[in-house]
């Protein structure tokens, strides 16, 4: 049993590698996580958990924004995604379309990936806005399915229809980490995979 992976380029590969994506994640903050209504809040939270583990397992560039931290509006980003990403500061806006803010922008795209993993509250304003842009950028965009959620069930089903017409690419958070992983050879994450594939409840 002998498998051929190491014959593709993991910076030109199709399939999401860890070498050609970047995670970014927007305004997690507790206001935007209690008006969700699409999906269970907690589901949500323990969802989005999971992404920013699987970004730190395969070291992923993680981009984190939240909107109107410095301003006093808003709070911060939940301590849940902060304790798995202690490393990572947060870009701190007030524009509603991250995409919009310089900072945001150059952030993004200092990581030179071209495949943008994508999660942010609300899926209908806060992920579908940076997300378009982005795609009218040139960038491949994942959309995480269930790591987002809308304050209806139908703001949620009409903004991930929104992105995909435009181009996007939808995926769960389970289809992405055995995306990155693709085969038991790679030892080094094979452990990391396990816990959070088979210890996250429900699965």
């Amino acid at each position: 049993m002998t498998s051929f992976l190491h014959k593709r380029d993991p910076f030109e590969d199709d399939l999401l590698s860890p070498e050609n994506a970047a995670v970014v994640i927007i305004d997690f903050q507790p206001v935007q996580v209690s008006s969700i209504a699409s999906r269970p809040k907690r589901q949500l939270v323990e969802n989005i958990v999971t992404l920013a583990r699987i970004a730190k397992l395969y070291e992923i560039p993680v981009i984190l924004s939240t909107v109107n931290v410095t301003s006093g509006r808003n709070q911060p980003t939940i301590q849940q995604i902060t304790e798995v990403l202690p490393d990572v500061r947060p870009i701190d806006r007030t524009s509603i379309n991250a995409w919009e803010d310089e900072d945001f922008n150059r952030a993004v795209k200092a990581t030179e990936r071209n495949k943008l993993i994508m999660a942010a509250l609300w899926t209908e304003v806060c992920l579908v806005h940076p997300a378009l842009d982005a795609i009218r950028e040139g960038f491949d965009v994942y959309p995480v399915v269930d790591c987002v959620g809308g304050t209806s069930l139908e703001a949620h089903e009409a903004g991930l229809q929104r992105l995909v017409q435009a181009g996007g690419i939808p995926i769960s958070w389970v289809q992405l980490i055995c995306e990155l992983q693709r085969d038991w050879n790679r030892e080094r994450t094979v452990v990391g995979f396990s816990e959070i594939l088979f210890t996250v409840e429900g699965h």
